[in-house]
């Protein structure tokens, strides 16, 4: 138990809720039957395991669509929590999994450029966005419910100011707006780096307006996801996204029973798999696998794949969700620039040497290390392992075969 309150609190969990939580653990562990196929350590992890889930929620929670349509989302939070990008990342994945037509509306008119950025990532995700300078955020709020109503937009997502700190000023205004609008769903949006003042922020703007659930955003850091145990306990309000990267596709559905494996160090291995069938194109595979059975993979595949595991996300979010991986890469910078070099060396081949490897002799990998900005030492390492990688392909499929 000693070993698990300490993954807690590395985790960023509250002091006051591990410890509450290690009590809670420690009196359903103590005369427990520990399973044949189970070690006594590893029931009690089993333990931990459940009652972390149930802490957070126990399931997923969704957001709740208003039965005569549009539906009210009130975005609120601290400055600099990511509620912007967040609120629209989380417009496209409402679309994507709910068939809806979302629509943003500017109503932070203090911070600088705040409506130009609302407006930048609408256009990214192809999300119309509602804004009317720097008027009244009341009046914004009501006039973009009346365009919504007109212009066939089922979810209206209220983008509200924020402060460095929570003020008296922007308590009041907030209020006013959930007054004027009485939104279906107000989410509080909080960095999961900030730990301990995540939950001192959550606490305020529940008591002050009453939130419905919580955003998580800023996962893919060093934080392993402590603050969303410590909310959950303090305003008792479910997490109900979690934001994964800076990539506009890296929003989630909060999943307790993965922060829980998350938590404990155990890893997240069902949302990589999830991240990976994304992206994954079943005809592009089935032709891969042709050419590799012919041996002919060559580098327009290798980049190919390559992109394919770029758009799943940050490397260091990625190599997180793999079970001991976290411990393992403790104080690791992992770069995405990693792959940089490989896509200058694919990029400096002509399209013949590009899709014909064997063509590759002395003068061309000079050439092509030339253009690259590499040395030919590296140039030829590269090499080496495509051609390991190629016959280690091979083998796959051959034993598949049989």
């Amino acid at each position: 138990m000693r070993e698990v309150r300490l993954a807690l609190l590395e985790a960023d969990v509250n002091y006051k809720v591990a410890r509450d939580f290690i009590k809670t653990v420690s009196e359903k562990a103590v005369g427990t039957d520990v399973l044949e196929s189970l070690t006594p350590a590893q029931m009690v992890i089993k333990i931990v395991n459940q009652e972390l889930t149930n802490l957070m929620g126990g399931t997923n929670a969704k957001i709740t669509f208003a039965s005569q349509p549009p539906t009210v989302v009130m975005l609120v939070g601290l400055q600099g929590a990511g509620k912007t990008t967040n609120g629209a990342k989380l417009a496209a994945l409402i679309r994507k999994q709910n068939n809806r037509r979302p629509l943003l509306v500017a109503c932070d008119i203090y911070r600088p450029a705040a409506i130009k950025q609302l407006q930048t990532v609408g256009a990214q995700l192809d999300i119309p966005v509602f804004e009317m300078g720097a008027t009244d955020p009341v009046k914004i709020a009501k006039a973009a419910i009346d365009h919504a109503k007109k212009h066939g937009n089922d979810i209206v997502f209220l983008d509200t100011a924020g402060r460095l700190h929570i003020d008296t000023e922007l308590m009041d205004e907030l209020k006013n707006i959930k007054a004027a609008v009485n939104p279906h769903e107000i989410l509080l949006v909080v960095d999961a780096m900030t730990g301990q003042d995540a939950v001192n922020a959550a606490s305020a703007f529940n008591d002050a307006l009453g939130i419905d659930g919580v955003m998580l955003t800023k996962l893919d850091g060093d934080a392993r996801g402590g603050a969303a145990l410590s909310i959950r306990s303090v305003v008792n309000k479910p997490i109900k996204f979690i934001g994964t990267g800076e990539k506009m596709e890296a929003l989630d559905v909060f999943h307790p029973a993965r922060m829980a494996d998350r938590i404990l160090g155990m890893g997240d291995v069902v949302s990589l798999v999830e991240r990976a069938q994304e992206q994954y194109d079943e005809e592009e595979a089935r032709r891969i696998s042709k050419k590799i059975a012919k041996n002919q993979f060559d580098f327009n595949d290798f980049m190919g794949q390559l992109n394919q595991i770029k758009k799943m996300g940050s490397m260091k979010d990625l190599m997180g969700m793999i079970p001991g991986m976290d411990k393992a890469l403790k104080g690791v910078e992992v770069s995405d620039d990693a792959f940089k070099p490989i896509e200058a060396m694919i990029n400096s081949m002509t399209p013949a040497e590009r899709a014909n490897p064997s063509l590759l002799n002395g003068s061309r990998k000079a050439r092509i290390a030339k253009g690259a900005g590499v040395d030919i030492v590296a140039l030829n390492r590269f090499l080496k392992q495509f051609e390991q990688t190629s016959k280690m392909m091979r083998k796959v499929q051959q034993m598949r075969r049989r």
